[in-house]
């Protein structure tokens, strides 16, 4: 009888899967969820066919995905380098329609000499771009200690790595979570764990284009790609022993501590995924050139978030996440 079940399974009509393009900036562990959800076909449970770029990873073994992708339909990655990019008029304007980040979380740390904040002050911070989410940081860092950029503190780009601190480089960095787990793992000081400031930020976002989400057949695509994340996000937050084997298959992170710390650290995320509407607001109070002619709503769309919240689907994944 199952021989046969089996083959009047096989003559039924299968599902016509959506293809869409999906583009990880960086492997930044806020990424993360939306791992979980490629990795468990949730995003095919939903109707789609995600091709997902991945860029070069950082551990032995990380999988990665051979050149650039082209016109990807939805990007994920920081609304601060969004909206840089849009004040640059760099690639394609975006909104962010979710976000998994919308607090700072970063460690400041420092080389082994310096023991304080106030230590800092006259020295060298390590950042990966002025217009990066360590960019941010930094900003808000010289506003918290009222010191001038450029004379209180100078600020190093693409030294955001921990091995360009071991380099000297710099003289402090700000860390994500991935050099942030390796920093302490050597007894590197963090000099500051800035999820202690409260302060937003527009952070990890998925992010598309304006035209691209206005036509119906792409917001409904956009909606079953929430849908899918933030099962994924559910997952990690409700399962570590899963998001741990799903960071040591695709960034290749095997050492246990190591990931321990990424996915403790990821725990801060944003478990309701909307957009970071604070975050922009607190750009327009930072020196960002050019920011002036636009308006914080210029760089988001609550309505995806809103409307998967109020047909109780977010409360729903918490529920049965496994």
């Amino acid at each position: 009888m199952k021989i046969i079940w089996l083959a009047l399974l096989s003559l039924l009509p299968q599902q016509t899967l959506i293809p869409v393009k999906v583009e990880l900036i960086t492997r930044a562990v806020s990424k993360t969820p939306v791992l979980i959800a490629y990795d468990k076909g949730l995003f095919k449970k939903y109707g789609l066919d995600v091709k997902l770029w991945l860029p070069p990873g950082e551990f032995p073994g990380a999988i990665e995905t051979p050149g650039k992708m082209q016109n990807a339909d939805i990007s994920v990655d920081g609304g601060v380098p969004m909206v840089a990019d849009i004040l640059a008029n760099h690639g394609p304007k975006r909104l962010a329609i979710a976000s998994t980040d919308c607090q700072v979380r970063f460690n400041i740390i420092g080389q082994k000499s310096i023991k304080s904040l106030d230590d800092l002050k006259g020295k060298r911070l390590g950042i990966s771009e002025d217009g990066a989410m360590t960019g941010f940081i930094a900003r808000a860092l010289a506003k918290r200690m009222g010191w001038t950029r450029g004379k209180d503190i100078t600020i190093v780009e693409h030294a955001q790595r921990f091995d360009d601190l071991k380099a000297g480089k710099s003289d402090a960095f700000i860390a994500d979570d991935r050099y942030m787990a390796l920093a302490k793992q050597e007894g590197y000081p963090v000099l500051a764990d800035t999820s202690k400031w409260n302060q937003a930020i527009a952070g990890n976002s998925v992010r598309v284009e304006p035209n691209w989400i206005k036509d119906p057949k792409n917001r409904d695509i956009a909606i079953r790609f929430l849908k899918a994340t933030v099962e994924g996000m559910a997952i990690y937050m409700n399962n570590r022993e899963e998001t741990l084997r799903v960071l040591a298959k695709y960034h290749g992170i095997k050492d246990r501590n190591v990931a321990n710390s990424m996915y403790e650290d990821g725990l801060k995320m944003s478990r309701r995924m909307d957009p970071c509407v604070q975050g922009f607001k607190d750009m327009f109070t930072l020196p960002y050139a050019g920011i002036e002619k636009y308006k914080p709503m210029d760089f988001y769309d609550e309505s995806l978030m809103k409307e998967l919240d109020k047909s109780g689907f977010i409360d729903s994944a918490y529920r049965t996440a496994k």
